[in-house]
């Protein structure tokens, strides 16, 4: 039994890399040649909080941190900044978990625009400080708006499609821990 649930946590914590890679390789695939006007949502981001507030096991916060960093030098970005930023927003809402995990899917989504919100600007105010070049302001409250829109797919994906639910009202992460998952 405490094998069955290990394979299945280790499986979980795999599938959430492979999506994560997926995305990777999606974007960083020459599909057209000439720049986007407009910007996509981050679905390494949403994954993570998806995951991270579903069924935080499935997705450690050192897993989260090597995902976004290897998307930080996938794209160029400034390495380590978003990434660490991403990891301080599933921990954030890791610990606002249990409060969440009992009120409606509304309050969560709330949570989740309010942390993405927080996130876009730490890492602008950051890159400010630094004199960093950045990209437009548009395009980054673009990417944040997206992001935001798209999580609702993204929970309901990772829900019907992976299964990976809200835990229920007896089960914790705890217990999951103390029996071997």
């Amino acid at each position: 039994m405490a094998d069955r649930s290990r394979l299945r946590l280790w499986t979980m914590r795999a599938l959430f890399a492979t999506l994560c890679l997926a995305v990777i390789f999606w974007r960083i695939l020459p599909l057209s040649t000439v720049p986007r006007g407009w910007a996509g949502p981050d679905l390494i981001a949403a994954l993570s909080f998806t995951w991270v507030l579903r069924r935080p096991d499935y997705a450690p916060a050192l897993l989260i941190g090597v995902i976004a960093l290897l998307a930080d030098l996938m794209f160029q970005r400034p390495p380590g900044l978003w990434a660490a930023l991403v990891v301080l927003g599933c921990e954030a809402l890791k610990s606002r978990g249990p409060g969440l995990r009992d009120r409606a899917f509304g309050a969560e989504w709330l949570a989740v625009a309010m942390v993405i919100g927080g996130i876009m600007l730490g890492y602008r105010l950051t890159l400010a400080i630094l004199m960093v070049p950045q990209a437009p302001l548009g395009l980054s409250l673009m990417q944040m708006a997206m992001t935001v829109l798209c999580y609702p797919l993204v929970v309901m994906a990772s829900a019907l499609i992976i299964g990976v639910r809200k835990a229920k009202p007896g089960e914790s992460v705890a217990d999951s821990r103390r029996f071997g998952t």
